[in-house]
């Protein structure tokens, strides 16, 4: 194994070992508006044209270009009003010389028209103009204002590719292509499992010894933001056996993934550990990150996904941004599975861990294109106020000693 310092694990490393794992998951048959926001496994192909048909792109006047050639504000052309085509409409009608019809914005366009005149090229507009029209001003182009026909697609084009993401964009330009069914990727089925004996129900009242579990708010969140399912949610104390007993349930509810907080590290009392290690379906790793040290990986017999993060909420949302959210969206056939990553200035100085890459959560100036860190209180993973803040991660590699003011970041865009 590769390393990036004292004989750890590499990131690299140790999501190329994840991603070896990922096989897509199965695809179905969806109605494109039961498919929001899944993974397309095959091109959804345009079933028509973008535009549909020859459109006005103005409200105005359809016209033959060479009648109102000569148009000017001393002297107007005064065209008859042979068709009124609001939107909707089907008509075609006939333009003979010196004829117009008016025509709303999206309406065909006439087959003997080659030009819209906008309203407001016209003395009195819209207003009483079914009978004639005075045109000012004569079309700079030929073909102005017309949209033609399958200038943006033609059917049979690839409206979204597979691999992509349907979106609120994605969707609505399938939809326009006459797109009634896709093909899409089924979503990961999750289960979140925190872990500790510490951990309070979020909202039960803090006391010594104990703290909410906010693990488990921010996986469900994240987890869902990745297009995936949640299928459990679970809080199991410092127990083997309840590691073993929520496996069980997590696998006989379809879990295609767990997710374990917690219970990983080398210490006396490590449920994930004493649940898994030494069996040969779970692996135990050091990686040479910061925060994140201490990660699990493995796949059951059921072939279910499992990974074991360390317990702090800061180590929680870097190792998943690191390496779950990338196995989810590999699950889905996502073409793109990494966050994306921009060059940043510092416009703070602070201190980094030798020897391992750091994950820092940070605020981001987009105008500026500056970053620092969300928190005064350094990269302690035990920081979750700081996320609250945070907009993205800084990442600083291993051999990087220091972050002085001006330096150049790397940045992972999160927020």
């Amino acid at each position: 194994m590769s390393a990036e310092g004292g004989g750890r694990r590499s990131v690299e490393d140790q999501l190329a070992r994840v991603l070896d794992a990922v096989r897509a998951l199965p695809a179905e048959a969806r109605a494109i508006r039961d498919a929001a926001q899944r993974t397309l496994a095959e091109p959804a192909t345009a079933a028509h044209d973008i535009p549909l048909f020859d459109n006005s792109a103005m409200d105005g006047f359809a016209v033959r270009a060479a009648d109102v050639a000569s148009a000017s504000d001393e002297n107007p052309v005064v065209l008859r009003v042979v068709a009124d085509l609001p939107a909707g409409v089907s008509d075609d009608p006939a333009l003979g010389a010196g004829e117009a019809a008016r025509i709303m914005t999206g309406s065909p366009a006439p087959t003997a028209a080659d030009a819209i005149v906008p309203f407001e090229d016209t003395v009195g507009g819209l207003a009483d103009s079914l009978g004639e029209v005075r045109v000012l001003r004569a079309p700079s182009t030929a073909g102005a204002f017309i949209r033609r026909r399958g200038a943006d697609l033609r059917a049979g084009d690839a409206v979204v590719l597979a691999g992509e993401r349907l979106g609120a964009f994605q969707l609505s330009a399938a939809v326009a292509a006459g797109v009634e069914s896709v093909t899409v990727t089924r979503a990961p089925r999750v289960a979140v499992v925190s872990t500790g004996s510490e951990l309070l129900e979020p909202g039960e009242p803090a006391a010594r010894g104990r703290i909410p579990d906010s693990n488990g708010p921010l996986l469900e969140l994240l987890v869902a933001d990745a297009d995936a399912e949640v299928v459990l949610v679970a809080r199991v104390a410092d127990d083997a056996d309840a590691v073993r007993a929520v496996t069980a349930t997590a696998v006989e509810r379809g879990a295609d993934v767990i997710v374990f907080t917690g219970g990983v590290s080398a210490g006396a009392y490590e449920p994930v550990r004493g649940a898994f290690d030494g069996q040969g379906e779970v692996e135990f790793a050091s990686v040479a990150m910061q925060p994140g040290k201490p990660q699990a990986f493995g796949v059951l017999d059921a072939g279910t996904l499992v990974f074991g993060l360390p317990g702090n909420p800061v180590s929680v949302a870097v190792s998943f941004e690191v390496f779950v959210r990338p196995a989810l969206l590999a699950l889905q056939g996502r073409s793109e599975i990494h966050r994306p990553r921009a060059s940043f200035t510092a416009d703070a100085a602070w201190t980094t861990p030798p020897g391992r890459r750091q994950y820092l959560p940070a605020v981001v100036d987009l105008v500026n294109r500056t970053v620092r860190p969300a928190t005064s209180g350094g990269s302690g993973s035990h920081l979750a106020g700081g996320l609250a803040r945070a907009q993205a991660f800084a990442v600083v590699p291993a051999e990087v000693e220091a972050v002085a003011v001006g330096d150049a970041i790397d940045v992972m865009l999160v927020g």
